[in-house]
């Protein structure tokens, strides 16, 4: 595919963000409507978006590559996804309500004093920071692999129109502009995941049942080696949904 069809992907697709962003900006003139959308959000597209937080680029490059090395173990990781999600829902949302919050960390200022407050907040600021730099550095190589270096536009140009683009469509729209593009984004995440798989199969002319006992079948199927230490760990040790508050 040419250089220019899938820039052109990436226009349209960004035009759609920005005309988002233009529409739920609208009313988000308080802090109320900026950082908690009034708390009146549809609870299904926020369950919806929330899938899409957790993907990224480094989910379709990198985690088929690991599955050779390691099997599907990274589904650990994914149902620690789902044990925080219910952590969330039940322990932490009903505390934002009560305590009519905005975030975790005025909580932690309030319960615990404003040391462990600046502490949490600093380990989540630089932490995100981390991740989000990697993040934006997979995605920038592959815009760049695929698209400017036919140009010869430099790697940190590539890198700026990132950051320009993502600071459009989230500076004004505040939270209520990322859950409508939070689900938009998981849309089409999983249809790119549902296409993969359908082309694949296609490819090696499998049904829908070969390619489940294919994968059935298969050694890189293996999710669990034990209850090891490591499980454990890749269960309840991540912290992606953490991030979520």
């Amino acid at each position: 595919m040419s250089p220019v069809i899938l820039l052109s992907f990436i226009v349209i697709y960004f035009a759609v963000l920005l005309a988002v962003a233009h529409f739920t900006s609208k009313g988000s003139s308080d802090n109320s409507t900026f950082f908690v959308a009034n708390r009146n959000s549809k609870w299904y597209m926020v369950a919806f978006g929330m899938i899409g937080t957790a993907l990224s680029g480094v989910t379709f490059i990198s985690v088929p590559g690991a599955v050779g090395a390691s099997e599907f173990s990274y589904f650990q990781f994914v149902l620690g996804n789902a044990v925080g999600f219910i952590i969330i829902a039940y322990v932490l949302l009903p505390l934002y309500y009560r305590m009519n919050l905005t975030s975790i960390y005025t909580y932690l200022e309030e319960r615990f004093g404003h040391t462990t407050y600046k502490t949490g907040a600093a380990i989540f600021l630089i932490s995100r920071t981390i991740g989000s730099a990697f993040r934006l550095y997979l995605v920038a190589i592959v815009l760049q692999h695929f698209i400017f270096d036919a140009w010869n536009v430099p790697f940190a140009i590539t890198v700026v129109i990132c950051l320009v683009l993502i600071w459009l469509y989230t500076n004004k729209g505040g939270l209520k502009t990322i859950i409508v593009t939070d689900t938009l984004q998981t849309t089409f995440l999983v249809t790119a995941v549902i296409l993969s798989i359908y082309f694949m199969a296609k490819g090696l002319d499998f049904g829908i049942v070969d390619t489940f006992e294919a994968v059935k079948e298969s050694s890189y199927s293996k999710i669990f080696f034990g209850m090891t230490l490591l499980v454990v760990k890749q269960i309840f040790g991540n912290n992606s949904w953490v991030e979520f508050l």
